[in-house]
C-alpha cells in the first residue's frame, strides 16, 4: 500500500461535497504555484495560515488514526508472531516472539494489508503448511479493546482457518495481552503457559517460548493424565469448537462464549 492509498483510507470518513473538495484542491494548487511570484497580497496571509494549520491538523490527526492499533492477532505454532491491526482492518506492525517467529515475519509481505489477506498469507506460508501437515497445532488469538471489531475480526480469522488442519481460534482480553507481553510471550503461548503452570508450577515462560504448540499441548495432556485430571479445557470443550480439519471437536475455549465476551 502506497501513501496515496493510506490517505484515501484516512479521509474516507470525511463527508464533503465533491464541489467543495474540488475547490479546495484548486485553491491549494493555485496557492502553491503562486509561491514563484513576487507579488502576494498581505491580506491573504491569515487565510494561508489557516489553510496550512487545517492541513497539518488533518495530516497529523490522520496519521494518529491510521497508526493507532486497536486489535491484535496472535499466531502461534512455534513461530510466534503478532500483528497489530488499526481501525481500518489494516496490519500496521508485526512483532515476533522467538527466532522462528523472526524468520517468519521477515519472509512475509503483509504490512498495510487487510488482516484477512495477511492471515491467509501466513497460513499459506511454506513453513506453516509443512508444520501443520506434520500434525503441529496452531492457535490464532484475537484481542482488542473494541469488542465489536474484535468479534468481527475473530469471525474473519475463523473463515480463513476453516479448512486448516489443527488450527484453533480464540478471543482474549486486552489485559491478557499486557500480561503476556510482560512475560515476553505472545498471547497464544501465554494462555497455554497458564494452563501448563497449573500442572507444573516449575515451568517458566522462557521454557515455553521455544516450545511448539504441539509440544506444549502434549505436555499438558501427559501431566493431566499423570495427575488423574482429565478435565483439560482443550479436550473438554462443549458442542462448539475452534478446531478445523483434523482438529475437529478439539479446542481450548468455546467459540460462542468467546464471541459473546468480545461483543461486551
Amino acid at each position: 500500500m502506497n501513501m496515496n492509498d493510506i490517505f484515501k483510507e484516512l479521509f474516507k470518513p470525511i463527508r464533503a461535497k465533491e464541489e467543495l473538495k474540488n475547490q479546495t484542491i484548486a485553491f491549494l494548487a493555485q496557492r502553491t504555484q503562486g509561491y514563484t511570484t513576487t507579488t502576494v497580497k498581505h491580506h491573504k496571509y491569515p487565510l494561508y495560515a489557516t489553510v496550512c494549520i487545517c492541513f497539518l491538523f488533518m495530516l497529523f490527526g490522520g496519521h494518529w488514526l491510521y497508526f493507532t492499533p486497536i486489535a491484535e492477532i496472535s499466531i502461534d505454532i512455534n513461530p510466534s508472531i503478532e500483528m497489530s491491526i488499526n481501525r481500518f482492518d489494516r496490519v500496521i506492525d508485526i512483532n515476533d516472539f522467538n527466532e522462528d517467529g523472526r524468520k517468519l515475519a521477515d519472509s512475509l509481505n503483509i504490512k498495510y494489508k487487510n488482516y484477512a489477506d495477511a492471515v491467509e498469507q501466513v497460513l499459506n506460508n511454506d513453513t506453516i503448511t509443512a508444520l501443520l501437515s506434520n500434525d503441529e497445532v496452531m492457535t490464532i488469538t484475537v484481542t482488542g479493546a473494541d469488542g465489536q471489531q474484535s468479534a468481527r475480526i475473530l469471525s474473519g480469522v475463523e473463515a480463513c482457518a476453516e479448512e486448516r488442519r489443527n488450527t484453533y481460534c480464540f478471543y482474549a482480553s486486552s489485559e491478557e495481552v499486557a500480561d503476556a507481553h510482560e512475560m515476553g510471550l505472545s498471547c497464544g503461548k501465554y494462555r497455554a503457559f497458564l494452563e501448563l503452570q497449573l500442572l507444573d508450577p516449575n515451568i517458566t515462560p522462557e521454557a515455553v517460548q521455544e516450545m511448539t504448540m504441539r509440544e506444549i499441548r502434549d505436555l499438558i495432556d501427559r501431566l493431566s493424565t499423570d495427575s488423574g485430571n482429565n478435565s483439560s479445557s482443550y479436550d473438554n470443550q462443549q458442542n462448539g469448537h475452534h478446531g478445523y480439519g483434523g482438529g475437529h471437536g478439539r479446542g481450548w475455549r468455546n467459540r460462542r462464549t468467546e464471541q459473546q465476551n468480545a461483543g461486551e
